[in-house]
């Protein structure tokens, strides 16, 4: 049955890829660029194969709620939010400035936070709806230089896991993207600061001129990884088996991976701190 999707973020990358992969499977697709001018390329594509666009700014509140109104009335109902719209700041820790981390967090976790909830009163009147929040293998496992980025990532995570046990009974699924590397523009596309501390963390400067080497090369390929989302969201193809059945979404041999070395450290810690956790409870009498 066609789904009617609504996708932040598809000027071009994931979210391009997700618009398009969509409407070969015959779903409808409202689709979401903060400029229709800068975006010319991906907006005609996805309107070429019958996709609408909307301007839409996650950082500005107010059209948050507007836009998700206005593309309500297009199909009478919408099915499915994603929310990719994002960007990273990289760089050390030190240097970042409270005007960069708000900007980080405005468009990561405030803009998905912003429109989950514009959409869930129609999603709870419908009994119905799926709110997939595309994350990063980050929000499992920050890097160094990726400070500032993971935090933003983690939060989006540690929301979503509250959120999908909240709307659990009103019928609404929550799905956490988990991408690794994959061929996009954000390895061209991020943010640094002015550096200053560079040179005294000789990891991030490690780390930034890896990405920097690795751009353009990935392993990933943004196409399929949209194939494989959409089949999860509505429960065709070779991943609609896993519809509803995971909260987490994995994609990417590195971002497997990067899942289990972290899996691997948690174990590590509480194998090793189980019985200090326990000597803080109150002695029973």
């Amino acid at each position: 049955m066609p789904l009617v999707f609504f996708i932040t973020g598809a000027s071009s990358g994931f979210g391009t890829e997700l618009a398009l992969k969509a409407l070969s499977q015959n779903h409808a697709v409202i689709a979401t660029v903060r400029n229709r001018q800068r975006a010319h390329e991906a907006v005609t594509k996805i309107q070429a194969q019958g996709g609408t666009i909307l301007e839409l700014d996650v950082t500005d509140a107010p059209a948050c709620f507007s836009v998700w109104n206005e593309a309500l009335q297009i199909h009478g109902h919408i099915d499915v939010l994603i929310n990719n719209a994002g960007l990273a700041y990289l760089g050390a820790n030190e240097d970042f400035t409270d005007e960069e981390v708000h900007a980080q967090m405005d468009v990561n976790f405030y803009g998905p936070y912003r429109l989950i909830r514009a959409a869930l009163p129609s999603f709870r009147q419908r009994k119905s709806g799926t709110i997939v929040n595309v994350s990063s293998v980050a929000g499992i496992d920050g890097l160094p230089a990726c400070g500032l980025y993971a935090a933003s990532k983690f939060a989006l995570e540690g929301m979503s896991e509250a959120l999908a046990r909240d709307v659990a009974d009103h019928n609404i699924n929550v799905l956490i993207v988990e991408p690794g590397a994959f061929r996009t523009n954000f390895l061209g596309a991020y943010f640094t600061n002015n550096k200053e501390h560079v040179e005294e963390y000789p990891i991030v400067k490690q780390v930034l001129e890896r990405f920097k080497a690795v751009a353009g090369t990935q392993n990933g390929d943004p196409a399929k990884a949209a194939e494989r989302i959409v089949e999860v969201v509505s429960g065709q193809g070779i991943a609609g088996s896993l519809k509803g059945k995971v909260l987490r979404l994995p994609l990417g041999t590195d971002c497997v991976g990067r899942f289990e070395a972290k899996i691997e450290s948690l174990k590590g810690d509480l194998e090793k701190t189980r019985s200090v956790a326990g000597s803080t409870d109150f002695d029973e009498e």
